[in-house]
Formats: structure tokens, sequence, C-alpha cells
């Protein structure tokens, strides 16, 4: 697939624009001349692992936001999350003066369906990542955005008619294993992590539809004034019923939750300045890195038990991360080898 989701519920193609300068292309000058572009390719991928960094840690380390936002529950918090979400949202639109693109969204049937078919897929997904890590199951959360890459996988195969290499084939093998083990482990079958496993699986396939056809603050947007109806009558029942802590537990528990607005929307803008200067292979690499921190917050903050069948499920699940990754990387190698032996005969030929 070409699209790359990611944890805070956005897609983003990752198609780069023209390719900046290299050794093998430097820059040209207005005069003609040709400059070397090695350093400015070096700042301009040190700029994206950072901006991915970004984008993953904040990601990575969302269940602390949730735990500081108690006894705020998963339904009071992704209401919050949504309706705080539509006011930054409208404001970067008008940064970026993008209102003709949203009117233009909403009036395309096609996109406006997908997008609203997007918008319940990540409200599930919210709601049971914000459940698991609320309930004492951050470990469970993390399980989910681990198996992620190999429901894309599968999706790849059973929806898009995709034909797996061998490598691909043994990491899903393996993938099954994991949950079998897992579900041994729990005594039951992990739900929390398959459901979110899966919903964001959708979610990305779904987005795909879409694709180029609306920019990820535009999408973003249109999600979440589909979502917004529901969410403004969540919170108003919670209110009327005395349910609601919005306005409750003081100043700073208000504040914290009409935070969630920018904490959804920062790691987006991180992601796609990382995903305009960096190739897919390193964004893909990057995606593992939310996962590992928030497996590392629920241990070391939280103090989730974690057994020794668990130990050895999540082992099986990196092993087919593992396995995986070198199947990405070694087609990536064989890609770049291919490119540049092709523009190598273009040039002979001219």
């Amino acid at each position: 697939m070409d699209l790359v989701p990611t944890p805070d519920g956005s897609v983003s193609s990752a198609v780069p624009p023209a390719a900046p300068p290299t050794a093998e292309r430097p820059a040209v000058t207005a005069s003609g001349a040709q400059t070397p572009g090695l350093k400015a390719v070096d700042k301009d991928t040190t700029a994206g692992v950072l901006f991915g960094v970004g984008a993953y840690g904040l990601w990575g380390l969302l269940p602390l936001y949730f735990f500081v936002l108690q006894p705020a529950g998963a339904v009071e918090i992704v209401a919050n999350r949504v309706v705080w979400s539509l006011l930054f949202c409208a404001l970067l639109v008008t940064v970026t003066r993008a209102w003709r693109v949203l009117g233009a969204a909403f009036r395309n049937r096609s996109v406006l369906g997908t997008l609203t078919l997007a918008a319940v897929l990540i409200a599930v997904n919210w709601l049971t990542y914000t459940y698991g890590v609320t309930t004492g199951q951050a470990v469970e959360t993390s399980l989910g955005y681990f198996i992620n890459p190999l429901v894309s996988v599968l999706l790849g195969v059973f929806v898009l008619k995709e034909t797996l290499r061998p490598l691909q084939w043994a990491a899903v093998g393996i993938g099954f294993i994991a949950v079998a083990v897992l579900t041994y482990s729990y005594g039951k079958l992990p739900w929390i992590a398959l459901t979110l496993a899966v919903s964001f699986g959708l979610y990305g396939f779904v987005k795909k539809r879409v694709g180029p056809k609306v920019g990820a603050v535009t999408g973003l947007t249109v999600e979440t004034v589909v979502l917004t109806p529901l969410a403004a009558a969540t919170m108003i029942f919670l209110g009327v019923s005395g349910s609601a802590t919005l306005a409750s537990h003081g100043a700073g528990h208000f504040w914290l939750l009409a935070a969630s607005g920018i904490i959804t929307a920062v790691p987006l803008m991180f992601f796609g300045a990382s995903a305009r200067r960096l190739p897919m292979t390193t964004i893909g690499l990057l995606q593992y890195f939310a996962p590992v921190l928030q497996f590392i917050v629920a241990l070391a903050v939280f103090q989730e038990a974690m057994t020794l069948e668990r130990w050895i499920g999540f082992g099986v699940v990196w092993l087919a991360l593992l396995v995986l990754t070198v199947d990405m990387l070694t087609t990536a190698r064989k890609n770049s080898a291919a490119r540049r032996l092709s523009l190598r005969e273009a040039r002979t030929d001219t």
C-alpha cells in the first residue's frame, strides 16, 4: 500500500514533491551552473527524521495525557477530542486558506461518503484505544498497533488482491501464532488489540480510496464535522446526567480536555512535514516508534503486569515485524538499484 496510517487517525500518501538535489543529480542555479546538493539533502532528511520522531513520539506518549485526564472516562475524552479538534481544524483551514477545498470535499458525494465511513472507523479506534488506556490495559493497546502492519498486509491480499512475497507470508503466519499465544496468556481473545488493528487497517484502506483528492487537514476536518453532532450530544448528555468532568474538576482539568484539539493536530502536522521529506521505507520504520513508547509507558509508568506467556506472545509479534521489516528493506534496496540502473541506461542511450 502507498499510504501510511498514523495513530491519530490520519493517513498520508507520503508522496514527496519533486526529488531534491543529490550527489548524482546536483542542483542547478539560475545561471545554469551546477552546485552540489548533498548538504541540502542531508539537512532535509535530518529535519524529516526529527519531525517523524516528534509525531510518533507524541502519539506514543498519548497514554500519559489520558492518565492526567482522570477521572474522565473514554466516552467523555473522545467526545471532547472531536469537538475541540473541530475548533482547531477550523483555525488550521483558515490559516491555510483552504475553505474552498473543504467546501469542494463536502460537495463531492463520493469523497464525503468515503470520509464518513472513515470517521466511523476512527471513532471506533479512538474509543477502543482510550478505553484500553483508561482501564489499565495500555499494554494491549500497544499490541494493537504492533499488529496493525500485519493487518494491512492481509487487507492487501483479500481486498486489493495483491500477491505477497514469501517473507510477507512468513510474517503473517508468525503473526497468527502470536495471536494464539496471546489468547492463551490472556485467557481470552485480545479483543482490544484486534479491534484497534482491524479498525485502523480498514481506516487506512478507506482513506486510500479517497487518495490524493483530500489533504490531511481537509480530511481530518471533514471527519471531525461528521462526528461532531454525536460528540456534542454526548457531551450535553454527560453534563445533564452529572457524569461530565469538563466543568466540575477545576480550570486545569477543563483546559487539559480543551487542549485535545491541539494534541490531535500538532502530531499530524509533524507527520505531514516528515512524509514530505522522507522515503516510504523510513516512514514505515518510524511508525514502530509509537507502540514501543506506549509499551514502555504501560510497564514503567502504569506498572501493568506482564506474565511470561505475554512476553513470549509479544516476542513472537516482534519476530513477525522483524521479518516484515527485512522484506521491506530488501524490496526497497532492489527497487532503488533498479531505478539507478534504469537511469544509467537512459543516460547511455542519450
